[in-house]
């Protein structure tokens, strides 16, 4: 992960006299909801959770940029509206469109969740890569077995390498796959021809983060989309 100094670590809501005190399960469900980070030139760099989007709203280290669809041109437009001007108008939405948001419930007010924040004084580019690791590479390959079709819980699966470290194989992006334990075993050290088994899908690097597709799979998080097809595909997760 690269460092962030001017994005300081989440506090505690109860720090601050404006900010969201949650009350129940579902304000506290509401509050791991995902929330996409732009840097101050509106580039996407991350994901994080929306406890930590208040605490950076909260100290006017960032703004909500939301995002209203007209229906009668089929265009969209964005308002930046900082921390009070996103509490009014939560107030409205929910009056008139109280399903078309998140909310969190607290004992002095309700708030509305936001999608995407822009962080006012962060101007880091974003990364240009997709990180290797075991959820992108599961994410990658839908948590399915790419030797026997069948798609498992992440507890079920390991990582295979086709051409096995045995055999001068890497571990890089084109060289493992998402592997049921049984394929696994009857696989053993040896490539997919010399088991006789079948390699469903040819592992390559994707474009862009694989867990931000499954995101956009979402109704909720389609306001993304816009900003992530112009991004450098480099949005990383907490």
């Amino acid at each position: 992960m690269h460092a962030e100094p001017n994005i300081p670590p989440a506090l505690a809501f109860g720090g601050h006299a404006n900010a969201p005190v949650h009350n129940g399960t579902a304000a506290v469900s509401a509050l791991s909801h995902n929330v996409l980070v732009l840097n101050k030139y509106y580039q996407a760099i991350r994901v994080i959770n929306v406890r930590r989007a208040f605490s950076l709203l909260c100290r006017e280290l960032a703004e909500v940029i939301h995002i209203e669809n007209d229906a009668a041109t089929g265009k969209s437009q964005w308002q930046n509206l900082n921390f009070s001007d996103w509490q009014e108008l939560s107030q409205l939405k929910a009056e008139f469109e109280p399903d078309e948001f998140d909310w969190i419930h607290t004992v002095r007010f309700q708030i509305a969740v936001p999608r995407i924040i822009r962080l006012l004084g962060y101007d880091k580019l974003p990364r240009q890569d997709v990180k290797f690791n075991r959820r992108n590479i599961y994410a990658r390959d839908s948590s399915r077995c790419q030797y026997c079709g069948k798609k498992y819980p992440t507890t079920e699966l390991s990582l295979d390498h086709v051409k096995p470290k045995s055999q001068g194989g890497r571990s890089t992006w084109d060289n493992i796959v998402c592997c049921c334990i049984k394929c696994n075993v009857k696989k053993g050290g040896r490539t997919p021809e010399q088991a006789h088994m079948h390699l469903i899908t040819k592992p390559v690097k994707p474009k862009r983060s694989p867990v931000i597709n499954i995101r956009l799979a979402d109704e909720r998080y389609q306001s993304w989309k816009q900003f992530l097809d112009t991004a450098y595909w480099t949005v990383e997760l907490k």
